[in-house]
């Protein structure tokens, strides 16, 4: 089966070397199986049946054995081993007791730590449009006094990076946060079952005010894992952006006038005036409209006219992407990376 989509890709213009490595094998291996073609069956020997250094039933007994006296029943083989070494004894390695004992349910944890769980990936969200997936979080800002400080409470649409609501107050409560997406949701004519809304696991995020305020709106609510920032990646380069700016203030703010004064400057900046990186360089505000559309085609065309006058300077290479991108992801799944790598292969 390999070989039959080799050949057809190779027939559709497709490097045969390419072509392999969509499939993960090699040229060579391709020559090989096409040089026994009669005989294409497993050959591998495999693994024998027994190694001749693998522990007996009563080396086995003897370590469950030893952990389980008296002596050592409340100690782990780490401590185990070297303390047998010590009287002159050697029974097996540190990682062999653990096997052991994995294998007769005795590699319990020992004191009042919990066992580690895993906490599962929050669930894939996909916007095509705007309004469809908002990401927000809390960051800090400085004021004169050490040790104190605002909150600013800042909501970013997935799909066009707008910033669609801020706030900042003194405190972190559910209840300007539920605020905050009232308004928001007001502002834009939110749907009930049209939202998505993304954050990490704080009490603001998840306090019983701005749950009801979701359910009442019709917003479904997502959230990260815990300590996991990668869960919130557009709200957390947001954050990045605004505190990495050249026009970040170099001094704490004066007083939460002053710090709500310089966020509406930098949120109408990064709106109206920042050629977004993750969108095409085209600012928030034209992709949240549509208008990026119309920009995108123009480049695209200017790059053509470029490559026809000059085609040197291109050497039969394609000119720069300026695709519009229709699908933006929150947390993909794994199938969308492997897709990615392929595409990326084929290519």
């Amino acid at each position: 089966m390999a070989m039959t989509l080799i050949d057809e890709a190779v027939q559709a213009g497709a490097r045969q070397s390419r072509a392999c490595g969509v499939l993960g094998i090699s040229c060579r291996t391709l020559r090989r199986w096409r040089a026994g073609v009669d005989d294409l069956g497993d050959k591998r020997r495999g693994a024998s049946g027994c190694s001749n250094h693998a522990l007996t039933d009563e080396e086995k007994a003897e370590i469950v054995a030893v952990c389980n006296s008296p002596e050592y029943q409340s100690l782990p083989p780490s401590q185990i081993v070297p303390d047998l070494a010590d009287k002159g004894l050697y029974v097996a390695s540190v990682a062999t007791f653990y096997r052991v004992l994995h294998d007769f349910n005795q590699a319990n944890r020992r004191g009042k730590a919990e066992s580690p769980r895993v906490v599962p990936k929050p669930k894939a969200w996909m916007a095509t449009k705007p309004n469809e997936v908002w990401s927000w979080d809390i960051t800090f800002l400085p004021t004169c006094i050490r040790g104190v400080f605002l909150r600013l409470y800042m909501i970013v649409d997935v799909f066009s990076r707008l910033i669609v609501a801020w706030e900042i107050h003194e405190d972190e409560k559910s209840e300007h946060a539920s605020v905050l997406i009232d308004k928001a949701c007001l502002k834009y004519g939110i749907k009930r079952d049209q939202l998505a809304l993304h954050s990490d696991n704080g009490s603001p995020m998840k306090g019983a005010t701005m749950l009801a305020t979701l359910q009442r709106l019709g917003v479904v609510p997502s959230f990260s894992r815990p300590s996991v920032s990668d869960d919130n990646p557009y709200s957390e380069s947001l954050f990045r952006t605004l505190k990495y700016s050249p026009a970040y203030p170099s001094k704490p703010f004066a007083d939460i006038d002053q710090a709500r004064q310089w966020v509406h400057t930098f949120v109408n900046w990064y709106n109206n005036v920042h050629h977004h990186s993750g969108i095409k360089f085209v600012t928030p505000a034209l992709r949240h409209s549509g208008q990026d559309q119309i920009i995108l085609q123009n480049r695209q065309s200017v790059y053509e006219a470029a490559k026809l006058a000059r085609p040197d300077r291109w050497r039969n290479r394609p000119t720069r992407n300026w695709d519009r991108p229709e699908q933006v992801w929150l947390n993909p799944p794994k199938e969308h990376y492997n897709d990615q790598a392929d595409l990326k292969r084929a290519a």
